[in-house]
């Protein structure tokens, strides 16, 4: 009887666990039959975004709709004084970053062998897969267009700065600057979008503002009374156009206030060498000849302000002689500026305390006054000596033939002499000499007596005599057999080049 009851609960066992494992087998064959239909399975989110039951393509095409939807969000910017910028966040360069989610997402329940397809999809029963949007912008394109539409709202900061009136200095007061840091604008909106947003609100973000205080009190400018140098040269022979240039680059620097540790440049100060800017075509140096050219003159301009600066005792940064020597000044003495080919005059205020530059020209004379707070000794005198190393002789002539002009027609510049030389800085205490230093060392080019002879003829004979004086390089015989000849101007095309013209290297002028 006992044998008989274990028999029955054996079958009874045996009857579930058939039962059971049957179900199992078809709970398995619908999870391999649902991982094979080409959908993404029930429970998977992009974000908030549900994609079950979508293809891939269709998945990620409702994700590119919600993203689209998110760039047209007003992304406001906050400026100065209540005013604001209105961009999209699409125009900052929003966009979708990591669409290659939409493939991992639909390989859930579909990779593996039965029973982990099985688990997986009994897993998204109980809890939603959610895989994260992540979004990314452009900051370069940030930094440009928040560079471009908060120019409006910057104030450039203003020192406070002395001006000359009837002999006595008056302070006029600086103002406060006002500069949007692009940069770091940028940075704090690009942060606030990919990690703060929660993608359903406008989007607001303050600007990065930077104060920028001015330079300068009127007690600290009140100080600036003394004379640290002073330096006249004159232009008495000059004429109407290169002694308004003169005058007028004078004019540009008079009044500068320069305060500790600041550079000046003579190029900025005076630039750009225009008629609108005041300037006439006067004689310049180029290429060993005197040339034209607007501005003509203002090399001496900053030839007179270097002396100043010397006696100042300021740091020279930037200086250059000219190619060829000048006569307003010793040698070593100039300082030369060529536009194109960068040459300048600079210095810098090497003071605890402001400086003022004035500039005046009279009865055709151009003197510099560097005021300032005078801290050196009063025993102690700086002078400046120019010593002449060498001297070279022009040892030819030149003759430069052109068809640019007719026979008869003779110009003539001077010879040139060359120079090397140098200038010394010379301290003298109690006048003792107690130093004396090389300040710097010049070589200026030797240039020959210099003619430009026409030679545009229709006669033949005529040019045949012109050709055969030339060739004698003497320019007095070349004027004299010139002279003989009266003829009619023949027209001459613009781009017409000189004959037989010397090679030159050319460079801007020195003016």
């Amino acid at each position: 009887m006992k044998k008989r009851r274990m028999w029955r609960v054996a079958a009874l066992v045996a009857v579930i666990l058939l039962t059971m494992t049957a179900g199992a087998g078809i709970c398995v064959m619908q999870a391999s039959a649902a991982a094979n239909d080409g959908t993404i399975k029930t429970g998977i989110y992009i974000d908030n975004i549900d994609i079950s039951g979508l293809t891939a393509v269709d998945a990620k095409a409702k994700v590119e709709e919600y993203v689209n939807a998110l760039k047209e969000t007003p992304v406001v910017l906050e400026a100065t004084d209540g005013d604001t910028i209105t961009v999209t966040a699409g125009e900052l360069g929003l966009s979708w970053a990591n669409s290659e989610v939409i493939d991992e997402a639909a390989t859930i329940g579909t990779e593996g062998n039965l029973i982990q397809r099985y688990k997986a999809l009994k897993d998204l029963e109980h809890e939603s897969k959610v895989f994260p949007l992540e979004l990314v912008a452009d900051k370069e394109a940030m930094v440009a267009f928040i560079t471009e539409k908060s120019e409006p709202y910057n104030v450039e900061a203003i020192n406070a700065s002395l001006k000359k009136v009837e002999g006595q200095f008056v302070v006029e007061g600086g103002q406060t600057g006002v500069r949007v840091d692009a940069e770091a604008s940028a940075e704090l909106l690009y942060q606030y979008l990919l990690t703060e947003w929660d993608r359903v609100s406008d989007v607001s973000v303050g600007l990065e503002i930077v104060i920028e205080q001015p330079q300068g009190t009127e007690e600290e400018l009140l100080q600036v009374k003394d004379v640290l140098g002073s330096f006249t040269t004159n232009y008495r022979t000059s004429g109407k156009s290169r002694s308004a240039n003169v005058s007028n680059g004078c004019a540009l620097i008079n009044g500068t206030t320069l305060y500790p540790g600041e550079e000046f440049s003579t190029y900025e100060a005076v630039s750009p060498f225009s008629e609108a800017n005041g300037y006439y075509p006067a004689g310049s140096y180029l290429n060993g000849m005197v040339v034209d050219s607007l501005g003509g003159g203002i090399c001496q301009v900053s030839t007179t302000l270097y002396n100043a600066v010397l006696l100042a005792e300021l740091d020279v940064t930037e200086r250059h002689n000219h190619s060829m020597i000048v006569t307003y000044v010793d040698p070593s003495a100039d300082a030369a500026i060529a536009e194109s080919s960068g040459k300048d005059f600079r210095f810098v205020n090497n003071t605890e305390y402001p400086i003022y530059i004035e500039g005046i020209t009279e009865n055709r004379n151009i003197t510099f006054t560097i005021y300032g707070v005078e801290t050196r000794n009063a025993d102690r005198t700086v002078t400046y000596e120019s010593e002449t190393l060498a001297v070279i002789q022009p040892d030819s002539e030149r003759i430069i033939a052109t068809t640019s002009q007719p026979v008869g027609y003779v110009d003539i510049q001077s010879a040139h002499i060359g120079y090397k030389a140098k200038l010394w800085k010379v301290v003298t205490e109690n006048g003792v000499e107690v130093s004396r230093t090389e300040v710097n060392s010049s070589n200026y080019a030797v240039s020959p007596r210099t003619a430009t002879v026409g030679i545009a003829t229709a006669d033949p004979n005529v040019l045949a005599s012109m050709q055969a004086a030339i060739a004698t390089g003497s320019i007095d015989y070349v004027s004299a057999i010139a002279s003989t000849f009266v003829v009619p101007v023949v027209p001459v095309a613009p781009d017409a080049a000189p004959a037989a013209a010397p090679a030159m290297v050319m460079e801007s002028p020195e003016i």
